[in-house]
């Protein structure tokens, strides 16, 4: 484990530390010399950070390297980065210094997961689930993936922690609404997400893979479970299959919000706002971590959503979450 992160520095500090090197931009300055742009993170955040005259070597790293940075800690333009003075890649690392993870459990939510696939009353949807978390390797890559790379759940256990919230929602609207098909809703509520295993990649740091740029991971999603319900002995008849994989491409509500299709039926309406709601408290935990680790009372105006947020009584700072 190392001994420095980025939230230990602090103006005017040297670090001799392990960065994963998360991007790496090759700019000119007013001179005609070339610099590196960089940003540097870890488990507990990011870091901008600047090399002067670089060589070819430094210019070479791949993003998502993992790096012996050498320098300062300073402050320019108001803005806190690292003067580097050296940059060494390095083969030998321990993963958890550089993902976070929430607080949560893994095998206590595996077990939750496993009890809501039981739920699915109709055999057929449930041979869908059942088809898609068994495929080998699928579930421990669901599980260690994050929801995301910045807003919510952006940490390793993320998308299942979402997942869970999401489906012990939509299985509350369930049973809020007698019109609702609750088979349907849930089992699209615990797959509206397996897109993300193909989308986003979690090795030393949290990015999106070639398919998560170009496809996006509703529609891999949908794929995925297609593929699932054709690989059936017993095949889920077609209207049911229809609206199970429409809940899934139409679960970001919105074709601005990434959505191929807006909700057309009330389950999935009900997953759209289901999954919406679960995002943003959790986005907002993530806004107020700050202002509650300081045991403010109110965030500041910096949190995406442009206004201070009032800090929770029992909201968990980000800082506490420790790793995998």
């Amino acid at each position: 484990m190392k001994d420095q992160y980025v939230r230990d520095l602090k103006d005017g500090l040297r670090t001799d530390s392990l960065f994963s090197l998360r991007s790496r931009d090759i700019r000119s300055a007013r001179t005609g010399d070339s610099f590196l742009s960089l940003e540097l993170s870890d488990r507990t955040g990011s870091i901008p950070a600047v090399l002067f005259r670089p060589s070819p070597a430094d210019e070479a790293l791949p993003v998502g390297s993992i790096v012996q940075v050498r320098g300062a800690v300073t402050t320019y333009r108001g803005i806190r980065r690292v003067s580097v003075e050296s940059l060494l890649p390095v083969d030998s690392f321990e993963s958890r210094d550089f993902l976070p993870a929430g607080v949560r459990d893994g095998e206590e939510m595996l077990a939750e997961l496993r009890t809501l696939v039981k739920r699915v009353r109709e055999p057929r949807l449930r041979a869908v689930v059942r088809a898609v978390f068994g495929a080998p390797g699928f579930i421990g890559r669901f599980a260690a993936c994050p929801a995301g790379t910045g807003r919510h759940h952006a940490y390793i256990g993320g998308l299942l922690e979402h997942t869970i919230a999401v489906a012990t929602i939509c299985e509350s609207l369930a049973a809020s609404y007698g019109r609702v098909d609750h088979d349907l809703l849930l089992a699209a509520a615990l797959l509206h997400d397996v897109g993300k295993t193909e989308e986003l990649s979690f090795d030393t740091g949290f990015d999106y893979t070639d398919a998560g740029r170009l496809v996006g991971h509703v529609v891999l999603g949908e794929r995925i479970v297609s593929r699932a319900i054709e690989g059936l002995s017993r095949s889920l008849p077609d209207d049911i299959a229809l609206r199970l994989r429409h809940a899934i491409l139409a679960h970001h509500g919105e074709r601005e919000w990434g959505a191929p299709c807006q909700p057309c039926s009330l389950e999935a309406l009900l997953l759209h706002h289901a999954d919406n709601v679960d995002a943003q408290a959790a986005a907002f935990l993530e806004a107020v971590s700050g202002a509650a680790v300081l045991q403010q009372r109110w965030s500041d105006r910096s949190s995406g959503f442009g206004r201070p947020l009032l800090v929770p009584g029992d909201a968990v700072p980000a800082q506490q979450r420790d790793c995998a």
